[in-house]
């Protein structure tokens, strides 16, 4: 049995698959019914609306709804989209135990304990039938997928089979025959009062206890039953009557549920004996038993379409399949050959020519698990595993040249024992034995070499003379000639291996893991897949593409990856060419699928700096999209998004982002928003671009930002302006601060007399000796009644300086060269933009930022005669107006340690800033998918994720603080000079061979931290300190995710600490809330004790037991319940306590026992 998908619940009673959906149903013991997606492995929603156990659950086969029927006595149709129930059907008595939804009418079919079974019309909402006859509890009841009849399985020991075309000929609905049929004949009658609606057809007797379950085979006559007989019972039936064909025997208690292979010969049943049986129809005898340790199962249910089961039990539920569906296959050049129905079939890429080649031995039992082709000797080797791997065989066959597809040959191989087997060189090929050693054989499958190696327990082709050994943990690339390991990955339960066409690069794929390496086993990147990995092959340009149960994906060398399209179904891909994906359906069907290919080729273009590719894309493709912008801009391309983003708000951040003024400001322009401007102010200043600046201030109408920029660029006019405008405004504060700017005393005078403020005012201008304005001031003072201000004697004139000269052209900047795609757009847009229209400077090569010096001229006596500084003049490049300048270098000997440098201006001239590097903590990002090693970057939204998909933490606010705490010491700072920030440095815990780009974080927190917090908490508990206790064995319980292992013993510590936490709390929150209660009445005195029994079972350290027992043996002691302290107390004494308390124990263990309660 292969376990698709497990949850953990109350029992489940009820189980359905939906038929398109990867979903199913089930209803629960606690009165739950719950939808889980079980490729995602994830719970979509819960209904809870019945009052006791859900019994029967069932999907509609078109129609978004399923119906449920309960110990409740009632039946409710739900719809799953409106996430509510629509209709509750009431009539049956008691507890209903199945319910289903009819093909094809518009009926629900139901079994109850109250010995009838019910046809419901759920679109009249009424009873249609009733079916009556059974004498005890009708344990299932169902319909036939074809014909108009029911089975029901009663505890009467009795299986019924009952002809319902009576109730369909009143409903006037098409028989059998079909719609032709009821043309055919329009005048027929229906007899309402003669027929029944339902009669009974056959009685089925032979079982000697109660039935539980009934089920029709798909296609045949023939009907299964299981009952609490331990019996499997096979009846075949015509038109005329019903016989029992045979019974299986084998389960050892009730059978609960019993049902037909859909598609092959086969028997499911399980059991309360905890094991679910497979039965081969024909033989009657038992092929598989799946059994687990302490669950009954109650329940089973086939997938409509699909190979899948699933099976409920006492603690949840399992989703199975029987055998694996994986082709096996391998490829060569445009040659496919793959094993279906027996046969080595050959399918060409090229023609799509696909033929059978030859025809394989052992029977369908046996299914081919994987395959290795040698095209030199055109050989291959068919390898076989059993349920005992112990007892798996390979073949080796050599393919006939010329064979009949209609009738291929059946070439006599050459068979043995072996777990795997795979070639290794033209003429030689190595089998991994039962015992684990490997034997490389020759072509006449005779032994020629053994290898003792250790802990292998799987192999793979790794090119000539080289294997890959898997164990549990790792994959060890090993040399078979030298006897040598080579190199080694980590990566847990390898079970497929995919080189590439040239063998330069491999993809180990585990089941959620896929790990890229190239020749030399470094490994390259790791990437995590939340559900399974199917499948993978390597695209002609290097891009390994791959599927999960539900995607094509594809994964770059340096650990890009992403999605190309979805599936609806799991496919096996063989080979990638262009846009077509070649690939095995899991009916070993050849198909041809349409990809997309841009996304990642673009990627990849943009990785490899193959800038006229990525050009080229950006213009002709549609790649638009979040996901492309932002992984541009992770990847630090800003300036490429932003050449095919229409968006203009997208447009403004990424032009920002990558410093561009010219398209930040048209951007700005046409957004024309108050935020926006600010920003691209912002970052204009910073620039030096104070035009701009100047321009977002006005469009902002920040007239004070706008002064201070005046002030510091010295334009007293604008400042003048901005005066006589806070003026108008009326903007008081604004018009005195420029007044201020501009040193003009008679204007802040004026505005403080206007203000009220004459006092101020007179002093300003007494300071300022304006005798007229002093005089004027003076007289509105009344002097008797209000003091003059005195005016300071050793006042000093506050006058602004004068500038020097007026800043009107923007800061120099250095003249860079511009970027592949800059220009390239340039030449593409043609010349022009945002700033040529403002009339601003921009960067031109010969003036590199300096400004015009063409205006600087010279006396006489000076330099030129009015062409300025004339470059070739100074170093005596004009030879026939003289040579008065002795400036020329030829002759000058330089000292040969004297490195000169290269010449500004020299060549191109430009200044190459250096790249933006990546941060370290985006490395530890990058390298390490441990939540602590995010929580350590400051990357506190993947490090939510990843503990999220790997724990199951969905409530983040207890680990805010534990967040924080850990980022604090993810660096070490220092102070490098006074007065300077402090420098960070990045600590690695793998420092040895970290280097640039594999580091990953020091972790502060360790193991034996959290077993010295355990010992503090144990104090506490001990102490009696309950509520301090609970809050370190949280916080330890909430730490433990945090932890960096690096071995299984401390795996198995940390769950350890996992285990003792959730015992401790769950048991002192038990005792913390026992002292809350009142404990006045006898029912509260028994629930005191109740909770103190309870927390007995608690497994917690022998001296905490030892005081819980004690706890409880004196609670019951008290209430005279003599026997169950009695109980307490022998538990204690096995426990060896101290002397006297031991003594104190024995003497209440043996009081008389008045009576004991439950």
């Amino acid at each position: 049995m292969l376990t698709k998908f497990e949850t953990k619940s109350a029992r489940v009673k009820g189980l359905s698959f939906h038929s398109k959906r990867p979903w199913v149903l089930t209803s629960l013991h606690n009165g739950i019914i719950q939808l889980w997606d079980y490729r995602m492995c994830t719970l979509i929603d819960k209904f809870d609306e019945h009052d006791g156990p859900v019994r029967g659950v069932c999907f509609h086969g078109q129609q978004p709804l399923f119906v449920s029927g309960g110990d409740d006595y009632k039946i409710k149709v739900w719809n799953y989209k409106q996430r509510r129930c629509l209709f509750t059907l009431l009539g049956h008595l008691d507890y209903i135990r199945t319910t289903v939804f009819h093909h094809e009418y518009p009926w629900i079919l139901s079994a109850s304990d109250d010995q009838t079974i019910r046809i419901w019309n759920w679109q009249s909402r009424n009873c249609a039938c009733v079916l009556t006859g059974h004498s005890h509890y009708v344990m299932s009841a169902t319909f036939h997928p074809s014909e108009d009849l029911i089975a029901s399985a009663s505890l009467d020991q009795t299986v019924r089979v009952w002809d319902m075309s009576g109730l369909r000929k009143k409903n006037i609905s098409p028989g059998a025959g079909g719609l032709d049929d009821h043309v055919r004949n329009p005048n027929q009658q229906i007899d309402l009062f003669g027929t029944s609606d339902a009669i009974v057809k056959h009685v089925l007797e032979g079982h000697d206890r109660g039935v539980n379950w009934v089920s029709f085979h798909p296609n045949l006559p023939l009907i299964v039953s299981g009952a609490d007989d331990r019996q499997i019972k096979l009846w075949r039936m015509n038109e005329a009557k019903a016989w029992e064909v045979d019974t299986c025997r084998g389960h050892y208690n009730n059978v609960s549920c019993v049902l037909f292979h859909p598609r092959q010969e086969l028997i499911l049943s399980n059991s309360e004996d905890k094991s679910i049986r497979v039965w081969d129809m024909s033989k009657r005898t038992g092929v598989q038993t799946f059994r687990r340790e302490n669950d009954r199962f109650w329940v089973l249910q086939a997938h409509p379409t699909l190979n899948i089961f699933a099976a409920g039990h006492d603690s949840g539920m399992v989703i199975f399949k029987l055998e694996r569906e994986r082709p096996a296959y391998a490829v060569h050049n445009n040659i496919l050959y793959y094993v279906k129905d027996r046969y080595l079939r050959k399918l060409d890429f090229t023609t799509s020519k696909d033929t059978a080649v030859m025809q394989l031995r052992g029977g369908s039992r046996m299914p081919v698990y994987s395959m290795s082709y040698n095209p030199a000797e055109n050989g291959v080797l068919i390898c076989t595993k059993t349920s005992n791997v112990e007892n798996s065989t390979y073949d080796l066959y050599a393919i006939p040249k010329n064979s009949d597809s209609q009738n291929p040959d059946a070439p006599e191989g050459k068979r043995s024992s072996g777990l795997t087997a795979v070639w290794v060189a033209r003429n030689r090929f190595a089998v991994l034995d039962r015992s684990h050693t490997i034997v490389i054989k020759n072509l006449k499958n005779e032994i020629t070499k053994k290898i003792q190696v250790s802990d292998c327990d799987d192999i793979f082709y790794a090119g000539t003379g080289c294997l890959l050994l898997r164990n549990a943990e790792s994959v060890t690339l090993y040399d078979v000639q030298q006897k040598r390991s080579l190199a080694n990955v980590k990566i847990a339960k390898v079970k497929y291996v995919v080189w590439s066409g040239d063998m330069s690069h491999v993809a180990l794929l585990s089941k959620h893991v896929i790990a890229i390496c190239n020749r030399k086993f470094d490994n390259l990147c790791t990437i995590h897949e939340n559900i399974r990995v199917k499948s993978g092959a390597w695209d002609e340009s290097g891009v390994f593409v791959y599927t999960t149960s539900n995607h094509i994906k594809y994964a770059l060398t340096n650990g890009d990856h992403g999605i190309i399209r979805t599936l609806d179904l799991p496919i096996y891909i063989t080979r990638i060419k262009g846009t077509k994906v070649y690939c095995l359906d899991r009916e070993v069907r050849p198909r041809v699928l349409e990809i997309d290919p841009t996304e990642f080729q673009f990627k990849l273009a943009l990785v490899n700096r193959k800038y006229d590719e990525v050009l080229h894309m950006v213009r002709s493709a549609n790649l638009v999209g979040q996901s492309i912008i932002a992984y541009l801009q992770k990847k630090g391309y800003p300036e490429v998004a932003l050449h095919f983003v229409k968006d203009e708000k997208t447009r403004f951040g990424l032009a920002l982002e990558c410093g561009n003024l010219e398209i930040a400001l048209e951007a700005a322009r046409a957004l024309d928003d108050k935020e926006c401007w600010e920003s691209l102010g912002e970052i204009a200043l910073l620039q030096g671009n104070h035009q701009i600046v100047e321009m977002a201030y006005q469009r902002t109408k920040n007239f004070d930002k706008l002064s201070f920029l005046y002030l510091i660029t010295g334009n007293l006019e604008k400042m003048r302006k901005m005066m006589k405008i806070a003026e108008i405004r009326k903007d008081t504060s604004g018009h005195f601060q420029n007044a201020l700017y501009l040193g003009d005393v008679s204007e802040r005078v004026k505005l403080l007399k206007q203000c009220g403020q004459k006092s101020l005012a007179y002093l300003t201008a007494a300071t300022h000796n304006l005798e007229e304005e002093t005089e004027e001031l003076k007289g509105q003072f009344d002097l008797e009644k209000e003091k003059l201000p005195d005016v300071y004697p050793g006042a000093m004139l506050l006058q602004p300086p004068v500038p020097v000269s007026r800043q009107e052209t923007n800061w120099p900047l250095l003249t860079v060269q511009k970027g592949f795609f800059e220009g390239a757009m340039k030449t593409k847009s043609g010349k022009g933009g945002a700033q040529a229209k403002m009339a601003l400077e921009v960067d031109d090569t010969e003036t590199a930022g300096w400004g015009d010096d063409d205006d600087l001229r010279l006396d006489d006596d000076g330099l030129g005669g009015g062409g300025g500084f004339d470059d070739e003049a100074l170093v005596g490049g004009d030879t026939e107006d003289g040579a008065g300048w002795d400036v020329g270098d030829e002759d000058l000997e330089l000292p040969p340690d004297l490195d000169a440098g290269r010449v500004a201006g020299e060549d191109e001239g430009y200044y190459v800033p250096p790249s933006k590097g990546t941060t370290q903590q985006q490395v530890w990002c990058n390298n390490s998918q441990l939540p602590v090693d995010h929580v350590l970057a400051g990357s506190f939204e993947t490090a939510t994720r990843l503990l999220h998909d790997q724990v199951g933490v969905v409530s983040f606010d207890v680990y805010k603080q534990l967040f924080l705490q850990t980022y604090s010491r993810s660096r070490t700072s220092y102070v490098a000079l006074p007065s300077l920030p402090p420098l960070f440095g990045c600590p690695h815990r793998n420092w040895k061979e970290a280097g640039v780009k594999h580091g990953v974080p020091a972790v502060g927190l360790k193991l034996n931290d959290l077993v010295e917090r355990l010992q503090t908490a144990y104090q506490f508990t001990t102490q009696g300190k309950f509520a301090d206790a609970i809050d370190r064995f949280r916080s330890i319980l909430l730490s433990v995710p945090l932890l960096v292992v690096n071995n299984k013993q401390e795996v198995t510590e940390a769950q350890q600490l996992i285990e003792i936490c959730r015992e401790y709390i769950v048991g002192l929150t038990m005792e913390n809330k026992r002292k809350e209660l009142p404990k006045n009445t006898l029912e509260q005195q028994k629930r005191l004790c109740e909770m103190a029994a309870y927390f007995t079972h608690s497994n917690v350290q022998p001296v905490h037991l030892i005081l819980t027992l004690r706890t409880a043996q004196n609670l019951f002691f008290k209430l005279k319940n003599f026997k169950t302290a009695a109980t307490f107390a022998r538990r204690l004494l096995e426990l060896g306590p101290r002397p006297d308390v031991a003594q104190q124990v024995g003497g209440a263990r043996y009081l008389p026992q008045p009576y004991r309660w439950r």
